[in-house]
């Protein structure tokens, strides 16, 4: 499936570069813009499926990137919304994902040099899941480990909420800890007991379950 794609990066080279690595993947990059205001403006105009920024844009080059993503959700909730750093900054990722983490996706810089990852988190965040860069989880995980239900959970259960938060299903998550999907779903329904996340089919307690991980 083609994405449609609207990029916000205020270096020129980058921009550029990230530009042809989309479209090489078959995608369609509407609009590639250098500031946040540009970025309201592209989307308002293209309605694209996704947006990819930088967090520190002009002209102040803090955050108006990742402002600039929070009012795309708000005017635009159907936009899917992946910001990229240079440094891990969880406060950003908690302000992005608070409320809702679906359709929304932060990475380091460097995780687009495999592009392999990267085509798969944009997928992920076109797609309405959350895709979290395993950098910015680890750090997350040493920060909350200690709070809230996290602490009852195991090691093991850790690691498999760890790889949740990164966006990854279940038969992904098997794959990475080399382990069966039933095992996997033993975990989960674990995690889900130990978080105090009842089964209600009104919730996606995935999602629910990565913003409990990031609260505590």
């Amino acid at each position: 499936m083609t994405i449609r794609v609207v990029i916000a990066e205020d270096a020129v080279l980058f921009r550029a570069g990230l530009a042809r690595l989309i479209e090489d993947e078959g995608h369609q990059v509407c609009a590639a813009v250098g500031d946040g205001g540009a970025l309201l403006e592209a989307v308002a105009e293209f309605q694209p499926d996704v947006v990819v920024a930088d967090i520190r844009m002009p002209p102040t080059h803090t955050d108006e990137g990742l402002r600039a993503a929070l009012e795309i959700r708000t005017r635009q909730p159907r936009t899917g919304v992946l910001v990229l750093s240079q440094y891990i900054e969880t406060k950003y990722t908690a302000r992005l994902l608070e409320g809702n983490a679906a359709g929304a996706g932060y990475l380091l810089k460097e995780r687009v040099a495999d592009v392999a990852d990267f085509a798969d988190a944009l997928g992920r965040v076109a797609a309405g899941g959350t895709a979290l860069d395993p950098e910015v989880v680890g750090q997350l995980l040493r920060v909350s480990r200690h709070a809230g239900g996290v602490a009852a959970l195991t090691a093991r259960e850790r690691q498999v909420l760890a790889l949740m938060a990164e966006g990854r299903s279940n038969a992904g998550i098997a794959g990475t800890l080399v382990v069966t999907g039933g095992t996997v779903e033993k975990h989960v329904a674990s995690i889900f007991d130990k978080l105090g996340l009842p089964q209600d089919e009104a919730d996606n307690r995935r999602v629910l379950a990565v913003l409990r991980y990031l609260s505590s």
